[in-house]
C-alpha cells in the first residue's frame, strides 16, 4: 500500500459558530477544504494551497486538531489525515478547482459534524484540543 498525507483546514466563522464545507463532485458529498500533499510540501503548505484551490481563500494555518487514519483498500492507499484549525486572511469565496469541488457552504457545527463521522467525538470537542505544528526544516 502507497502512504498518502492528506490536509484538511478546519475555517470556523465563530461569530456565527459556522465552519466553510465544500461539495466534493466524484464523491458526492461535503468535506472541510483539503486534499493530498503534494512532493516536497510541507503539511501546512499543503492545507494552504488546498483551500485556496478549493475555496479561493487565502489562509493561515494554526494547530493540528485531529490526526486520522485509514487503509483506503480501493485506492490502494495507507493514508494519514491531518486536520487544522485555520482561519481567513484574504481573498473571496470563488472556487478554482471546479473539476473536484461543486460548491461550498457555510454550515452549522451540529450539520458539519453529520458529513464528517469519522470525527467521533465531534468538532466542537475538536476545538477544545489542539496540537502545536512545527516544521523543524531540513536536516543535511
Amino acid at each position: 500500500m502507497e502512504r498518502v498525507d492528506v490536509v484538511y483546514a478546519l475555517i470556523l466563522d465563530e461569530t456565527e459558530e459556522k465552519i466553510l464545507m465544500v461539495q466534493n463532485i466524484k464523491h458526492d458529498n461535503w468535506s472541510m477544504p483539503g486534499g493530498a500533499v503534494e512532493a516536497g510540501e510541507t503539511l501546512t503548505e499543503a492545507v494552504i494551497r488546498e483551500a485556496s484551490e478549493e475555496t479561493g481563500l487565502t489562509i493561515e494555518a494554526g494547530d493540528i486538531l485531529a490526526v486520522n487514519e485509514a487503509f483506503m483498500e480501493r485506492f490502494n492507499h495507507h493514508t494519514i489525515f491531518f486536520t487544522f484549525m485555520a482561519r481567513v486572511v484574504g481573498g473571496e469565496i470563488l472556487i478554482q478547482d471546479t473539476e473536484t469541488i461543486a460548491d461550498t457552504a457555510w454550515m452549522s457545527i451540529d450539520e458539519a459534524d453529520k458529513w464528517m463521522p469519522y470525527h467521533k467525538t465531534g468538532i466542537r470537542s475538536l476545538l477544545e484540543k489542539a496540537v502545536p505544528y512545527t516544521f523543524q526544516g531540513v536536516e543535511k
